[in-house]
């Protein structure tokens, strides 16, 4: 009857059960029949098996936000164990061996720890331009193979790891009597950051280094037309002429192999602090921007090039007047020279921070670029908030003329002082570089909408003069 239960045979081929595969065999006996439901049943436990498989391997995965916490916890362990070692190190020395041997140590490590400062800053201005959609990439010229700010954290935090190890390794062997050991602590270092930039295998971010090292190229030999990219990064370099100078002191001491000797104390020896090197690695950065300008003036003609080569040449009478102090007579330095150079760093620094505000940033548009895509707590605080302009250009201006103060080579010897205002000075050029980037994808867009704005007046008169002719 329609509607009742029916039995089928017992070898029917339609008795399966609901999603198995189908299987196709002849209506044999009852023992062909079990063997196809065997191996039905063991193809759905081995798709079980499977099924079940990436649930579990799911679930032993721990989540980012406890990996992160987890790596935070292992930072702060290391960073406390450093600071453990190192200071234990240092106070196991004589009071008067104390503070010669911590400005040696200050020396070979304090331009590493700077650039690790630097490099954390500029990830956070790639953060804030990708935050603001502002297309760091095409104003760089960057390839798509580029750092985001994610990669340059991670580089920072390697670098944030190794360079205090190594400076605990050099405290804690040479407090111990290991001073050879100890002296080859900054020398490994050294030769391990050399390393990296050049190696020319495809690892350590081959096509970023290669883009550096070609930049810091070009900057020395401006023997091409000058990019965006070449002198914003020969600003920054302006920003760390103290650190390039540590560096060559650095070296030289290490190639004299005076490391951890007491060849350090003599202020007049070929790597000391009165070494004829230091003023002209300071004003290296200086004479780069000021090629670098001539070549923009030769390219384009424009007299705003000259009046900035103008303003960086200002740098190099308080670079030299300093230096004359360790060559002249004492009389001769404060009744003369002391106040030309006084005078020289005033003007170098009013003629910097006019320069900064009136020609590297655009004030119409000052904080345009914390305006974010997505609401934030940041852009919230710095968007169109008038405390932005009063701290940007106020601090700019003390910054500014403090800045003098790390020029002047004889006022070096407050290691801890000079130390601090090059930190600020890095910390001025983050922020300097938020509007100086603004500016110039400002002044990049304005020229796209030009260049479619006179496409677009073309396309409507060459529509013009097709209608008029038809009428005709």
């Amino acid at each position: 009857m329609i509607g009742g239960l029916g039995t089928a045979p017992a070898n029917s081929p339609h008795l399966r059960k609901t999603g198995s595969r189908t299987v196709v065999s002849d209506l044999g006996g009852e023992l062909g029949n079990g063997v196809e439901e065997g191996a039905m049943y063991s193809v759905i436990a081995d798709e079980l098996k499977i099924a079940s498989m990436p649930i579990s391997t799911t679930a032993i995965m721990p989540s980012p936000i406890l990996l992160w916490r987890f790596k935070v916890l292992l930072f702060v362990i290391w960073g406390f164990i450093c600071c453990k070692f190192g200071w234990d190190s240092v106070m196991r020395m004589s009071a008067d061996l104390r503070d010669l041997f911590l400005y040696e140590a200050f020396l070979y490590y304090n331009p590493l720890l700077l650039v690790t400062m630097m490099v954390w800053l500029w990830g956070i201005n790639l953060w804030v331009f990708s935050q603001a959609n502002v297309n760091y990439a095409k104003i760089f010229d960057l390839d798509q193979n580029h750092l985001t700010h994610r990669e340059i954290w991670k580089c920072a935090t390697w670098m944030t790891i190794i360079v205090p190890t190594s400076m605990t390794a050099y405290l804690y062997l040479y407090s111990h009597g290991e001073v050879s050991l100890a002296a080859s602590q900054p020398v490994l270092l050294y030769a391990a950051v050399a390393m990296v930039l050049i190696f020319p295998f495809d690892i350590f971010y081959l096509s970023s280094r290669f883009y550096l090292l070609r930049t810091l190229w070009r900057i020395m030999f401006p023997l091409q037309a000058i990019s965006f990219s070449d002198f914003f990064l020969a600003d920054i370099m302006t920003s760390m002429s103290k650190v390039f100078s540590d560096l060559e002191r650095s070296v030289c001491r290490m190639v004299h192999r005076q490391v951890a000797t007491i060849a350090w104390f003599e202020a007049d020896s070929v790597c000391g602090s009165h070494s004829v090197a230091i003023p002209i690695v300071l004003v290296l950065p200086y004479i780069f921007r000021l090629f670098q300008c001539l070549r923009q003036y030769k390219d384009t003609g424009e007299k705003n090039t000259l009046l900035n080569a103008l303003k960086y040449s200002t740098a190099v009478p308080v670079i030299f007047l300093s230096a004359l102090k360790y060559h002249v007579f004492p009389e001769k330095w404060t009744s003369f020279y002391r106040p030309l150079w006084l005078l020289s760093g005033v003007l170098n620094s009013l003629y910097s921070f006019y320069w900064d505000v009136t020609r590297d940033w655009d004030l119409s548009c000052f904080t345009r670029i914390f305006k974010f895509s997505k609401p934030s707590m940041v852009s919230s605080l710095l968007y169109a908030r008038k405390w932005v302009y009063v701290w940007v250009i106020g601090s700019n201006l003390i910054l500014r003329c403090t800045w003098t103060y790390k020029l002047s080579a004889h006022l070096r010897h407050n290691y801890l002082t000079v130390f601090t205002i090059t930190a600020l000075e890095m910390i001025r050029r983050f922020q300097w570089a938020f509007f100086r980037v603004e500016n110039e994808w400002n002044k990049m867009n304005s020229k796209s909408n030009i260049q479619l704005s006179m496409t677009e007046i073309g396309n409507e008169e060459d529509k013009l003069l097709a209608s008029s002719d038809h009428n005709v």
